[in-house]
């Protein structure tokens, strides 16, 4: 099997054979972060028969209910990765401050940012999870990363990926130089290039959205959807399908395997809160792997890779997907974004209205 197939070892030797000044530590971290990713889908795969599923009586500091395999799964990337002198710190989604390198291990040039086990919320049913991961360069190689070092915009990023727990287990990852999948084969243990040089397609017929939220979208939002829904009778004329799972992972698979747009917007639902999903560790890595397959990834307003962060755990508005789709979205938030003050329960509100 391996005479025809390029494992994931073999790609990053390659990819480094194109840089000769490269020291090889950035892909001995891929490869430990793709160890994590073995560890836990044959955690997930056991399911129930490995005591894995249900909720814990703990809060993460998103507030939300850590399910047993967060847990595991954040342990998981820990110890894969702070061992080696590659990382100076990390940062996950289930911990209030960043992870300090244990003293005795030695402190590398690369930081890890990852949410462990992403769309959590489905392991009980049964539904696709998954892992995403962000590398960016230590500002002080070899010294313990405090907070502030890992406030890079996402244009900063020298590799970014997923991993997704499904009917087979796959790597989607980019280091800069295109997106590229490997599928795990089980009996190896090794992940395979089967899927180079990931094309978002650019024809869009499929977009994603929590419906259940369109009372609390700006009219940019509603515009968009109204749009889309009307099919091939209404302006856009064609007709779309709608998705949502709730796994941001799963939805980025989706798109870039057979294109579509990804909405999760600004909206009134929590003031407190600019958006949902977190900039560092899940906006940013995606957006890294959209653009370089040709799509884009914007808040609405702006470029998400541009965007500098405040905080470890920002939330920020996210849509991706294909080009075309992002950027009519962005004209909606420039154009027709004017909220109206009163709006009577029965009022006109017709689809295609052009202030909103």
């Amino acid at each position: 099997m391996l005479t025809d197939r390029t494992t994931l070892t073999q790609f990053l030797i390659e990819e480094r054979r194109r840089h000769p000044g490269a020291s090889g530590e950035l892909n001995s971290l891929i490869l430990d972060v793709a160890l994590a990713c073995k560890a836990i889908a044959k955690r997930v795969a056991y399911g129930a028969l490995g005591d894995v599923l249900g909720a814990v009586s703990t809060i993460n500091v998103q507030g939300e209910t850590q399910q047993k395999l967060d847990l595991i799964a954040n342990e998981l990337f820990l110890r894969a990765n702070e061992w080696g002198g590659l990382v100076a710190g990390m940062v996950s989604e289930e911990l209030e401050a960043p992870y300090p390198i244990p003293d005795r291990y030695p402190r590398g040039k690369y930081l890890l940012l990852f949410d462990p086990l992403d769309g959590s919320s489905n392991i009980d049913v049964n539904v696709a999870v998954g892992s995403i991961f962000s590398i960016l360069r230590a500002p002080k190689p070899g010294a313990s990363a405090t907070a502030g070092h890992f406030l890079q915009p996402g244009s900063q990023q020298v590799c970014a990926g997923y991993a997704i727990y499904g009917p087979s287990t796959m790597i989607v990852m980019t280091v800069g130089t295109g997106v590229h999948g490997f599928t795990l084969e089980p009996q190896l243990g090794e992940f395979i290039l089967t899927h180079p040089a990931i094309q978002l397609p650019a024809a869009a017929s499929e977009f994603a959205i929590n419906a259940s939220n369109s009372r609390f979208w700006e009219p940019a939002v509603t515009r968009y959807v109204d749009e889309c829904l009307a099919g091939s009778t209404g302006p856009r004329g064609k007709d779309f399908n709608m998705r949502w799972v709730a796994s941001l992972v799963a939805e980025t698979h989706r798109i870039l395997t057979r294109g579509g747009v990804f909405l999760y917007p600004l909206d009134t639902k929590d003031s407190a809160k600019p958006g949902r999903l977190r900039l560092l560790y899940e906006a940013n890595p995606v957006a890294f792997l959209i653009e370089e397959a040709g799509g884009l990834a914007s808040t609405g307003r702006e470029r998400i890779l541009d965007v500098t962060p405040d905080e470890l755990h920002q939330r920020i508005a996210f849509i991706f997907g294909a080009r075309d789709e992002v950027e009519r979205i962005e004209e909606y938030h420039r154009d027709y974004n004017v909220v109206e003050r009163y709006a009577p329960l029965y009022g006109a509100r017709g689809l295609f209205r052009t202030n909103g």
